[in-house]
């Protein structure tokens, strides 16, 4: 990207930090009105090719990328936009690869030039989801893969009208978790579901199901009474699972990742597949989509001796996941240490109180996630402490990651969890903690 359009970005007020204290019911600031307005400027974009916008607490980031793959491997161009983690690049894929230079500065121009003309003042995250669905237009593709930032009704993202809109879940994120919160949540997920959208529904309980409904999407199909995941099962590096779809087609899936919820996750992506293509997957497309998929930072192992496993997890309902999976797929003869980094906003007491529930915490190991938004080592730390957990307090997530390592026995297993802004940070360290060990 120019050196112009890097500039202008970073002169744009950062979404991640200004949505701070932001939270189911507690919306005030949030509009669509500029961003919807840019778009209208750049000629709607958006309209020239088929849209899955996906939201939900948990699992959203793992069906957009096998959403993704199973776009590609049925012989059609990809766009997949993921929500704020990793570069620009890398959150912008055309095909499975993140976005080359000279295209992003060209989508951003666009961008830039409309809000300008306008005098509309976009933020970054507006900013980058608009070239995003510009860049999607120029490729061009067949489909863009959506996924929210934060929440749904008011996330930038949803000046789109999706052709198919999904809800992984609903759970204990972006909100204060007084009475009435999980309505409150699941109205704004609710938010993405318009009146032409085709609306795949996964694991958001009862209760929450009557909110989707409200929107009145053109067609809804839920997950356990429409289509499913059935037989799971663990198996050698993954999970293996009979998925059934509305359509009627039927796949045994193996699905190259750890934890019980990638095989629901499976079912939606497929689901939604089915959904904006109005028709049946065959076999070889779907094994080939699942053969080739690679999800980083979710449950995922970059070292044996010890055993490190990579997780952005960061709510109450993830950590719960994550400790179910790590119990369930790793046998662990010795310690099991948790390297946490959060971000501020997140409930710390909460997420751990919901991993060691699962997975009993024999060390923590305390780091800050960079300012301006990341929760100190030290309030992490307190939160640990009062669960009774022994604690130890590190500087940056690489230095935990590195302490980890360096006092750890081989049976021992490390986990590196509450943030994915603590995946790249971590596999560094373990990469260089491992090259200096063969280099002895």
């Amino acid at each position: 990207m120019t050196s112009g359009s890097i500039a202008w970005l970073r002169d744009l007020v950062d979404h991640e930090i200004s949505s701070v204290g932001v939270s189911a019911g507690q919306i005030e600031g949030l509009s669509l009105r500029s961003a919807a307005t840019v778009l209208d400027a750049l000629g709607r974009p958006d309209e020239s090719y088929r849209i899955v916008h996906v939201t939900g607490t948990n699992g959203k980031g793992s069906v957009c990328r096998m959403v993704e793959a199973l776009i590609m491997a049925a012989g059609l161009r990809c766009g997949t936009y993921l929500s704020p983690e990793g570069t620009v690049n890398e959150r912008i894929r055309i095909d499975g690869r993140p976005i080359d230079d000279d295209a992003l500065a060209d989508a951003v121009s666009s961008v830039r030039g409309a809000a300008d003309h306008l005098g509309e003042l976009l933020t970054a995250f507006e900013a980058v989801t608009l070239a995003a669905l510009v860049a999607f237009a120029d490729a061009p593709v067949d489909v863009a893969v959506v996924e929210v930032g934060l929440l749904g009704r008011y996330d930038a993202t949803n000046v789109v009208d999706g052709d198919v809109a999904v809800v992984t879940t609903v759970g204990g994120d972006h909100t204060d978790f007084a009475p009435g919160w999980r309505d409150r949540v699941a109205s704004e997920k609710a938010g993405i579901l318009k009146a032409r959208s085709q609306a795949v529904i996964g694991s958001v309980g009862s209760d929450a199901l009557a909110h989707f409904v409200a929107e009145g999407p053109e067609s809804l199909v839920l997950l356990g009474r429409d289509f499913d995941a059935v037989d799971d099962r663990v198996a050698l590096g993954g999970r293996r699972a009979d998925v059934v779809t509305s359509r009627g087609s039927r796949f045994e899936v193996f699905v190259p990742l750890h934890g019980a919820h990638q095989a629901d996750n499976a079912a939606v992506a497929i689901e939604a597949t089915e959904s904006v293509l109005h028709a049946r997957l065959d076999d070889d497309v779907v094994a080939a989509a699942f053969e080739t998929l690679r999800i980083p930072g979710r449950v995922e192992m970059v070292s044996s001796e010890p055993v490190v496993v990579l997780d952005g997890s960061h709510n109450p309902d993830a950590g719960a996941a994550l400790g179910r999976t790590l119990a369930e797929s790793f046998v662990v003869s010795g310690r099991r240490v948790a390297v946490v980094g959060m971000l501020r906003g997140r409930d710390p007491h909460r997420y751990l109180a919901a991993l060691n529930e699962e997975f009993p915490i024999d060390l923590l190991v305390a780091a800050t996630l960079p300012a301006p938004r990341g929760l100190s080592a030290t309030d992490l730390a307190t939160a640990g402490e009062r669960l009774g957990l022994p604690v130890v307090v590190a500087g940056s997530v690489g230095d935990a990651v590195t302490r980890a390592m360096r006092e750890a026995d081989e049976a021992d297993l490390i986990v590196v969890s509450g943030s994915f802004r603590v995946v790249d940070d971590a596999r560094a360290a373990v990469s260089a903690h491992l090259s200096a060990n063969r280099s002895r």
